[in-house]
């Protein structure tokens, strides 16, 4: 099967196309012809060698961990998927990625494919739904009537997040561009502050959760709008300072996406019944130089929603 691999760690030239053996799956196991998949920031971290302490794998490494498609084969255990069945997931993270026309997915692990939802919506939701789930609900205990703040609302996991919030019943604060601020408003922001022209830090105070995705400064002065006592810092990018948590007594912790098959086939239900909507940014056809510019996109943080990329 054609896959983009990278064989050493370096610049988006890296992503190379060549042939590599077709999935064989263990008992509990699917092969997934890929429909599509999407870009995450992990994929060009891990490419550029900043997680290889984390993840010190052996190359070549098939990047990406967003899977849509249809089933093509299944292992001797599986019992509840057949081949045919179109269905979405968040693979394990392995080396074995989804930048490639064949994946495997661990039976567990898959949700199905709505029938209102196409494959390109589907593949930009499981990494960055779930860890906006697990962040608002299973690490923030986020509450009906809370005040919730997102930072980088129009982004890939902030428009997700923004919609799950608001589904939720919180108040919802985010920062955005002041471009992209009547998209963060349809999506279910009750405020939006545009990051450019106002410091959050000075304007926000009794915040219940704090959803970081953005590390580094913005993490620091998020722990001065944050309630004493009863505050909440989730980050996805950085472990928060303990000093600051203890100054400003708050719980404050970096979290790791868990895949969740069953978390994902709820997300799959929001879609259907139109409360969660895809925010698919930019699709991009599947080859070495369609991965390479994808890359290149997703690492300057501007762009909006997901990218998506697309299989014949």
């Amino acid at each position: 099967m054609k896959a983009v691999v990278i064989e050493q760690y370096g610049e988006k030239e890296e992503l190379k196309e060549m042939n590599v053996p077709d999935p064989v799956p263990g008992e509990h196991q699917v092969v997934v012809k890929l429909k599509a998949t999407s870009i995450n920031p992990i994929d060009w971290k891990l490419r550029a060698g900043y997680l290889k302490q984390m993840m010190d794998w052996e190359f070549p490494i098939i990047l990406g961990w967003d899977a849509a498609g249809v089933i093509t084969e299944v292992g001797s255990a599986v019992t509840e998927w057949k081949i045919g069945d179109e269905v979405f997931a968040r693979p394990e993270t392995t080396r074995f990625g989804t930048y490639a026309e064949y994946t495997l997915v661990d039976d567990h692990l898959l949700a199905a494919l709505p029938v209102s939802v196409t494959f390109q919506e589907a593949a930009s939701i499981p990494l960055a739904g779930l860890t906006a789930w697990q962040a608002l609900f299973d690490h923030g205990q986020l509450q009906a009537g809370e005040k919730v703040l997102i930072h980088a609302g129009a982004g890939g996991v902030g428009s997700l997040a923004i919609q799950l919030a608001k589904n939720a019943g919180a108040h919802v604060i985010t920062t955005a561009s002041e471009k992209n601020k009547e998209f963060a408003t349809s999506l279910g922001a009750d405020e939006v502050i545009d990051y450019k022209s106002t410091d959050f830090s000075e304007v926000l105070s009794d915040i219940d959760l704090v959803f970081d995705t953005m590390g580094d400064k913005i993490q620091t002065d998020s722990f001065k709008v944050l309630k004493p006592g009863t505050g909440r810092l989730i980050s996805i990018v950085g472990e928060p300072d303990e000093k600051l948590k203890a100054q400003y007594d708050v719980t404050a912790k970096s979290i790791w996406l868990e895949p969740n098959g069953e978390q994902l086939q709820k997300l799959g239900l929001l879609m259907a019944e139109g409360k969660l909507k895809a925010i698919v940014g930019t699709e991009i056809p599947f080859s070495e130089k369609g991965l390479q510019e994808a890359h290149e996109l997703s690492a300057t943080h501007h762009a909006k929603g997901k990218i998506v990329i697309t299989f014949e």
